[in-house]
């Protein structure tokens, strides 16, 4: 169970990522769209996990590598718009498969 102060970083880092990734998508995620599914903060605050979906575009391994690599470039874009926090928690990516999940599940019962 995260705290009220947890949840609130959760969401605006989502948000700061959702549109950090949309002006960016020729770049970084290389013409495909990609959405911030979910965004899961340490107890610390150190460690921010984003899961992200990514669709309509090249291999999602290859968008994943590409915003791995990039994540330096990521952090400091999102930590100029986070002005009122001390430390900018570490970034790290995992793609969320819980679509591919559903669409297995569905494939499976029809």
């Amino acid at each position: 169970m995260s705290s009220i102060r947890q949840s609130r970083i959760e969401s605006t880092i989502q948000q700061e990522l959702s549109l950090f990734f949309q002006r960016n998508s020729r770049e970084i995620c290389l013409g495909a769209m990609v959405s911030v599914a979910t965004v899961r903060v340490s107890p610390d605050l150190s460690l921010a996990k984003a899961y992200l979906s990514v669709f309509a575009g090249p291999d999602p391994k290859e968008v994943m590598d590409s915003i791995n690599a990039n994540k330096g470039k990521i952090r400091g874009d999102v930590g100029k718009r986070l002005k009122n926090m001390k430390k900018i928690p570490e970034l790290a990516f995992f793609r969320d498969d819980s679509l591919d999940y559903a669409e297995k599940i569905d494939i499976l019962l029809g």
